[in-house]
């Protein structure tokens, strides 16, 4: 138990039903609508307690947000895979349950995390997002994130434009 009211730490075996209604969450209220039923349907599911417990086996680096002791949300992050960023760190994911967007506990997570990936030595962030997430977009410009460069995902047939925000190291 902790006294704060917010808590940011590492994600634990315990924590991987927390992580897996947090990402179901999420994704229903950022892509409903976006994605087709199915498809987003398909990538809830596979996300369950098991897939988190193999994620934290495999060592992915998972950052949990707790607010009073509830989980809310979670960032994943690490060295930066997108090619032609010139970022060393980027946030895989971040999200938050819909009841704790717009309350500045993203920005907390965010700012954690990108802290976390300095103290690691990579410099520079970078994050991806489906551009038809206006409300990810916002919040990503809104927290000076510059976009970067644009990207295609296909999923069931579907091409999905994807934005790449990055926040370069100061002096950059």
């Amino acid at each position: 138990m902790t006294t704060d009211l917010i808590d940011l730490r590492a994600a634990r075996t315990a924590d991987c039903e927390a992580l897996a209604g947090i990402h179901s969450e999420a994704w229903l209220g950022a892509y409903r609508g976006v994605l087709h039923g199915v498809d987003l349907q398909k990538m809830i599911t596979r996300r369950g307690p098991g897939w988190w417990q193999g994620a934290l086996a495999r060592g992915v680096d998972i950052k949990i947000l707790s607010i009073a002791d509830v989980p809310a949300g979670y960032a994943t992050y690490g060295p930066c895979r997108l090619r032609n960023t010139a970022m060393d760190g980027e946030i895989y994911e971040l999200y938050l349950k819909p009841e704790y967007q717009g309350l500045g506990f993203g920005r907390a997570l965010f700012d954690n995390v990108r802290e976390t990936l300095a103290a690691r030595n990579l410099k520079g962030l970078a994050v991806q997002v489906l551009s038809d997430n206006q409300s990810a977009r916002a919040f990503y410009k809104a927290i000076g994130g510059r976009l970067a460069a644009k990207s295609w995902y296909r999923l069931g047939g579907k091409r999905l434009e994807l934005s790449i925000y990055v926040w370069p190291e100061a002096g950059d």
